[in-house]
């Protein structure tokens, strides 16, 4: 059993932690204060090749798998970039799966070179004010008119709405009440997303602003049959094909966020002078950081055995979901004691710890509650009975 990282992953780590760092504290907290999109940033990931890490060659990808995707994730959130700098790559690094492995090759070849060299954003339109995460329960709705879906309905939560150009959307195309398994009859499309049919209103939150969140209200959306994923009310099937490499990713950043809020912490307390003493010689410092440091290091155990499950075409959903939720823990602890070694400094803006606490806060919500991989946990592993 080896724990080392191939030379090529530690050379991805290396590569992107410098690129990276070109981007600091101030010009994340900026970006945050203003709710910018961090184009400079997203510009130079894009032409440093990282977005197509996960894109087939054929389409100008590197072809590699999640467990590169993760060292990515991991290192630009570490950057001090947190969740602003994970989120404005997310969905281009791994989101275009379901494309990949179940869209034509028209589609492939229209959109996946786009994703690849930056020029295409996408988000994804799946959650709903009703259905929350009983995705099967979503009401917006494509009925079929000839050689066109028409599209109506509400999504929440929809990140980057504002700078895409598409969007990966989800919709009942058979009623809920006919059909006979509650998530058959929902469908798949990659689809314009029109600003005359598609009205986009932003999120008022509390942190990751220079990313936004947003409401879509969908208004007689013209959706053509060829940007449709796979087969009609298969879609459910295909968005699960992302679930758990998309909770590996979500861990990797949590994980990251968790190592720069205790690197931070470390260097205040080293650096910090009361009563004549470095603070740090405080055992009601220095144990809250070392507990910290081993639940982190323990985390990303759980997180490298997924990835390499999920690469070598193993079952891996215990183990994504452990991942994500010991990683949004960990992670969120390290960014809360990072901001409790810096006291009153640490709900200032001044040190960035503040902004650290909000954004690894969102991991244990989203993409999925911690409660939520708990249910999972336990009527799939343990063998309970389901709660819900």
């Amino acid at each position: 059993m080896s724990f080392e990282l191939t030379e090529d992953q530690e050379l991805i780590r290396k590569s992107v932690r410098e690129l990276a760092s070109k981007f600091d504290d101030t010009y994340w907290m900026e970006k945050d204060l203003a709710h910018e999109f961090p184009r400079e940033f997203y510009d130079a990931i894009a032409s440093g090749g990282w977005l197509g890490m996960t894109i087939p060659e054929q389409y100008g990808g590197h072809g590699l798998g999640i467990t590169e995707a993760t060292i990515l994730a991991e290192e630009v959130a570490r950057s001090g970039g947190a969740m602003n700098a994970a989120s404005a790559i997310h969905l281009s690094i791994f989101g275009m799966q379901p494309v990949v492995v179940f869209g034509s090759e028209e589609m492939k070849a229209a959109t996946l070179p786009r994703i690849v060299d930056g020029s295409l954003h996408v988000c994804f339109g799946v959650t709903e004010p009703g259905a929350g995460l009983d995705t099967s329960r979503i009401t917006t709705f494509a009925k079929r008119d000839g050689d066109h879906y028409i599209v109506n309905g509400r999504k929440v939560w929809i990140s980057k709405a504002l700078e895409s150009e598409k969007i990966l959307l989800l919709a009942r195309t058979t009623p809920y009440d006919d059909v006979t398994k509650k998530t058959d009859g929902l469908s798949l499309f990659l689809t314009d997303l029109d600003r005359d049919h598609v009205d986009i209103r932003p999120i008022k939150k509390m942190g990751r602003n220079a990313v936004s969140s947003n409401e879509l209200f969908i208004d007689d959306l013209r959706v053509p049959v060829e940007d449709r994923i796979g087969d009609e009310g298969k879609g459910f099937q295909y968005i699960l094909h992302g679930l758990n490499p998309e909770r590996m990713l979500i861990a990797a950043e949590a994980l990251g966020i968790g190592r720069v809020a205790l690197d931070r912490a470390v260097r205040y307390a080293n650096d910090r002078v009361v009563f004549g003493r470095q603070i740090g010689m405080n055992q009601g410092i220095q144990f809250p950081l070392a507990d910290s440091l081993a639940r982190l290091d323990a985390a990303e155990l759980i997180l490298r055995k997924s990835t390499w499950l999920y690469d070598n075409g193993k079952p891996c959903g215990r183990e994504a979901n452990m991942a994500k939720y010991l990683c949004a823990d960990a992670g969120f602890d390290a960014a809360d004691r990072a901001l409790q070694t810096h006291g009153g400094m640490g709900y200032s803006e001044e040190y960035n710890i503040s902004r650290y606490f909000r954004e690894s806060r969102l991991m244990k919500i989203a993409p999925v509650s911690q409660e939520m991989i708990l249910n999972f946990l336990a009527a799939n592993v343990l063998g309970l009975p389901k709660s819900y």
